[in-house]
């Protein structure tokens, strides 16, 4: 993953503070993200989704709403109809720099504020929201007793997740102001809404009011146990994961990439928190990953288990092949793989006993009409396998380091 950190001016030309995460190739297109009330582009549900629909070949920008995080300006002088001034501006310095954004996606407030500015954005084909209210009004719930108070006085801070904000009635009469119903009916892009049904912050019906105003092509998926920051990296994975799939309906057809060449692996980690990675080889691209119990997602085999897989694909083909070359009754070939690292001395047939050694132990399981000499002979023929014997040879592992 590639990262560029960088300011743009927004709606009152204060500088925000940004963040563009990009694939090393060609970006299958360009999001644009917007975070949740009062957080910022670092937030963990908003760092997590990026650095996934990365992996999945899109380019993001997130960037801090004016008046918060690292960007300029006074939080207090803002409102909701700045915030979604401040995604235009961010979709123009895309347009200008790299490409317009033809994704956009909202968690929470910034939920509400993409689907205000999607019409402003003509490149957009399809827009995400998370956990997001049907009306920007439902963020007044966070000041509870304080709304009358803000009213009265013009202002008041007030602590919303431990940290103060100043709310100023300004503010309040904005988000009362601004209906976006009317937006949503007449959207003219896809929408995906995501939402988790125990959400204690926004509650599910909003999204239900999302979903029933706006027109087709729409979805809705839920978000299951999640909470309404994406607390989970396996959350936030998900529902990235779910966007990069979802989005592709919507979007131009990919450009064909070129498959590497023959015996070319390569393997791309940009995960900064976790450990998944990309795996190609040909034109295939998998994941590989480490358990949750080791801090990983575990979205997908660990590189043991691919180390092993390799082993038992490997063993399968040999007796596959040799079966077919001496015509025998082989119907199916099973082979389940487990390594674990033993004492030397423990090893009967080691040569060094020093130290310590890994032992794979492989069960090959073969159905069909095989006699006792036939099926001995397979299990001899499977140590002949290409990767038992790489496995079984000293092997010369030679690193550097390439631009």
């Amino acid at each position: 993953m590639q990262s560029l950190k960088f300011e743009f001016p927004g709606h009152d030309g204060s500088l925000l503070a940004a963040r563009l995460d990009r694939p090393a190739g060609t970006p299958r297109a360009w999001v644009l993200f917007a975070h949740c009330f009062t957080c910022g582009k670092d937030i963990f549900a908003a760092s997590r989704i990026s650095a996934a629909l990365v992996d999945c070949g899109f380019a993001v920008l997130r960037f801090d709403f004016t008046g918060l995080g690292m960007s300029e300006g006074e939080f207090a002088n803002t409102s909701f109809s700045s915030n979604v001034a401040d995604l235009v501006c961010a979709a123009d310095h895309l347009r200008s720099h790299h490409r317009a954004p033809s994704v956009l996606v909202g968690h929470s407030l910034g939920g509400a504020a993409v689907l205000a500015a999607a019409r402003r954005i003509d490149e957009v084909r399809a827009v995400v929201t998370i956990g997001a209210p049907a009306e920007p009004v439902h963020a007044t719930h966070q000041f509870g007793e304080h709304v009358e108070t803000i009213r009265s006085r013009g202002a008041l801070e007030v602590d919303l997740g431990g940290r103060p904000f100043t709310i100023t009635r300004e503010f309040l009469e904005d988000l009362e102001a601004t209906r976006i119903r009317d937006t949503v009916s007449h959207l003219g892009r896809a929408l995906l809404v995501m939402h988790a049904p125990r959400d204690e912050i926004v509650d599910i019906d909003q999204a239900r009011r999302i979903y029933e105003t706006a027109r087709h092509p729409k979805s809705f998926v839920s978000l299951d146990s999640a909470d309404h920051l994406l607390r989970r990296r396996e959350d936030a994975t998900y529902a990235a994961r779910v966007i990069a799939v979802w989005a592709e309906r919507y979007l131009p057809a990919a450009p064909e990439v070129a498959p590497l060449e023959e015996g070319l692996v390569e393997v791309v980690q940009s995960d900064v928190e976790g450990f998944t990675s990309t795996v190609r080889a040909g034109r295939h691209t998998q994941i590989a990953d480490e358990p949750q119990a080791m801090g990983g997602a575990d979205l997908g085999p660990s590189p043991y288990d691919y180390l092993l897989a390799s082993l038992g694909a490997c063993t399968a083909m040999t007796l596959r092949m040799y079966a077919r070359r001496k015509k025998l009754p082989l119907e199916e070939v099973s082979v389940q793989l487990r390594h674990r690292r033993v004492h030397a001395e423990d090893c009967a047939e080691c040569e060094d006993k020093s130290g310590q050694l890994t032992e794979i132990t492989r069960e090959i399981r073969i159905t069909g009409d095989l006699d006792a000499d036939q099926r001995a002979r397979l299990l001899e023929i499977a140590d002949k396998c290409p990767v038992h014997r790489t496995l079984s040879e000293r092997i010369r592992i030679v690193s550097e380091l390439v631009d």
